[in-house]
């Protein structure tokens, strides 16, 4: 990729929640900035976000949470506006169990199938990839929904195993930076998604 551009990328991570005193998307996400995106001109901005829905603001992103059974990395591709009713770590649920939107289903643009088949092909990959159209109904796909609202062409939800699954924070970083990499070049090739 040619290093003639300047793109931010806002990654975020969840904080704690319930029996998990570390959040392993965060801890993805704070190893980020160290793995040397800005030579292929991605500024990478992280931003840690509360398992609480009155935290979630409405941002173009590559989202990260944890899933809590999957053994491997999941592209979500469907978020849904209503059937939020796991409580958050306030307690609190969303108003009618709902996010805020016109459409009960948003599904992202983005080719998440190629990406994943190109990191399943990919030599270094030791992580199961996986596409996935149940995000949770929690903060998770409420996030995910909220940015599908704004912009469907350029948001992506990515689910991380924990590290109990046999992968580091370390390795799960590195194929995060593949997504990134992947995606923006996708962007930009791809005629109908433009970047700003």
């Amino acid at each position: 990729m040619e290093k003639n551009f300047n793109i931010p990328v806002l990654v975020t991570g969840f904080g704690p929640f319930g029996n998990h005193e570390v959040n392993v998307s965060w801890e993805i996400a704070k190893l980020l900035p160290s793995l040397n995106l800005n030579d292929y001109g991605i500024d990478i901005i992280i931003e840690e976000i509360p398992v609480a829905y009155s935290e979630v603001d409405e941002k173009l992103v590559v989202h990260m949470g944890l899933t809590g059974t999957g053994t491997g990395i999941y592209f979500e591709t469907v978020a849904h506006k209503m059937g939020y009713v796991k409580k958050d770590i306030y307690e609190k649920l969303p108003e009618d169990n709902s996010a805020k939107g016109r459409l009960d289903i948003h599904r992202t643009l983005l080719n998440v199938e190629l990406v994943a088949e190109t990191l399943v092909n990919s030599v270094f990959n030791e992580i199961p990839i996986h596409v996935s159209s149940n995000a949770g109904r929690f903060l998770c796909e409420y996030i995910f929904y909220t940015s599908l609202n704004i912009d469907h062409t350029r948001t992506i939800f990515i689910h991380v195993p924990n590290t109990d699954k046999g992968f580091s924070v370390k390795q799960m970083a590195l194929v995060i930076r593949e997504i990134i990499l992947l995606l923006i070049k996708q962007i930009h090739i791809n005629t109908e998604v433009k970047m700003p």
